[in-house]
This record gives structure tokens, C-alpha cells and sequence, in this order.
């Protein structure tokens, strides 16, 4: 009940000051894609629905992964009252910030939806596994939540640094280009891109939605890794540093 009432408040106070209110939820991704559609294919002599359907596809996800893992970095610093007035696990905090995440991701499927009914994808219940990746995904974001979280409290410059962090890890994940794309565009540094966790998981869903082709073993593989060692290890990090919060904060 706690972090559901503490995403809830953070959901509704989210542009609750401007025209479009909620609906920059969906128009901030969704132009943003635009954007890189643009420069990538437009200006690069090519493209068309299937590729803006395949980098807007994977600009949500990457928003979602994004948006938790900078909010859950704040969500300990920036509830100090709360940790001081009341007794409750303090990891509900950067899951809190995942939830609204999620929340906030979820206007965007119909969006997606409809550039997949424009893009004439080869349809087939196999594209509904995508959202075995998403789970991953998701679980992987609150061990990157719980393990930022923590670290904000000890070096407070780290929300500073994540923005730039977290952009540098858009270029090198497979959205504004396809996971083979790696093997052919970069030969040499194609093995340790295939390392980058959202490589499996992006990577992983955008075959899925898109094109309904079911990933390697390799990619189901690490992405359920990578999900499970982030979510233990970030979870352990952030519960053995907890005590130290109130006098830090």
C-alpha cells in the first residue's frame, strides 16, 4: 500500500502544471523518436514505417528503463521526511519509483500498437512473448533503482552524471539500430556491445514486437540473467547500506 500510494501521488503531480498535462507521458517519447528517426534515416537516405516503429518501440522501453532508474536514484534523497517520520522497508522507495515508471510507460502501448498496425509487421501470437523481456526488463530496472538509490545517498553528483550516463547507454543499446546490426556495423566491438544488459533485453523485445522472430537462446539467457543478478545484488547493496540513510540524509 505504501509505495502504491507513494507512485500514485508521484504519477498525478507529474506536468500537473502544464496544457498537455498527462499526455506528455505519450508525446515526449513519442517525438523524441521522431527526432532520431529523422536524423538516422531522413538525412541518412533511407527508412520508413517499420523503422520508426522499431526506434519509437524502443525509445518507450528505454523511457521506462530511464525514468525508473532516475527516479528511484532521488526517491531515497528525496524523501528525507518521510524515512525520519516513519518505520517501513526503505526499498519500497526506489520500487515506488519503478511502479511509476511503469505506469507511466504503459499510454505509450497503444501508441506502439498502432505504429506496428501502420508498419505491417508479419503478425503471430509470438510477439506477445515480448513481454517475457519486459518482466526481465523490469526487474532489472529496480535493481539498478535500489542500487543508484544508495549510492545517491553516499555521492550526491550522481544524479548529475546519470543523465549523461543513461544517454551514452541509448546510443550502445539496440534502438536506433537492430541487435544483428552489431556483428555488421561494428565488428570489432560487437562482443563486448552483446555484453551491454539491455542488448538481450531491448534487443529481445524489439524482435518479439516487431518482427515476431524469436530471439537466440544467448539473448534469453542473459536477459534473464542480467535481470535476476541486478535485482538480488541491487536489492542486497541498498539493504546493507539502509541504516546509514538517516544520519546521511
Amino acid at each position: 500500500p505504501f509505495a502504491a500510494e507513494f507512485s500514485r501521488s508521484g504519477i498525478k503531480a507529474a506536468h500537473s502544471q502544464t496544457v498537455f498535462g498527462q499526455i506528455w507521458l505519450v508525446l515526449n517519447p513519442t517525438l523524441l523518436a521522431a527526432v532520431y528517426f529523422f536524423l538516422i534515416n531522413v538525412l541518412g537516405g533511407g527508412g520508413g514505417m517499420e523503422r520508426f516503429a522499431h526506434i519509437a518501440g524502443g525509445i518507450f522501453v528505454f523511457y521506462y528503463f530511464s525514468g525508473a532508474v532516475a527516479s528511484g536514484a532521488t526517491s531515497v534523497t528525496g524523501g528525507g521526511r518521510l524515512i525520519l517520520n516513519m518505520a517501513f522497508p526503505r526499498l519500497l522507495m526506489p520500487l515506488a519509483a519503478v511502479r511509476t515508471a511503469f505506469f507511466r510507460f504503459l499510454p505509450t502501448i497503444p501508441v506502439y500498437l498502432l505504429l506496428l498496425i501502420l508498419a505491417q509487421p508479419p503478425w503471430s501470437f509470438t510477439m506477445l512473448l515480448g513481454f517475457v523481456f519486459l518482466i526481465m526488463l523490469t526487474l532489472f530496472s529496480m535493481g539498478m533503482a535500489a542500487l543508484f538509490a544508495a549510492v545517491q545517498v553516499y555521492f550526491r553528483d550522481t544524479s548529475s552524471f546519470l543523465p549523461y550516463f543513461l544517454r551514452i547507454w541509448l546510443y550502445v543499446s539496440p534502438v536506433l539500430w537492430y541487435p544483428e546490426q552489431a556483428r555488421e556495423k561494428f565488428p570489432d566491438l560487437a562482443n563486448l556491445m552483446e555484453l551491454n544488459p539491455l542488448y538481450s533485453l531491448i534487443g529481445g523485445w524489439s524482435d518479439l514486437t516487431l518482427r515476431g522472430v524469436v530471439p537466440p537462446t544467448s539473448m534469453w539467457v542473459a536477459g534473464a540473467a542480467w535481470a535476476v543478478v541486478s535485482l538480488v545484488l541491487g536489492s542486497l547493496f541498498f539493504m546493507s547500506r539502509e541504516r546509514d540513510f538517516a544520519v546521511r540524509i
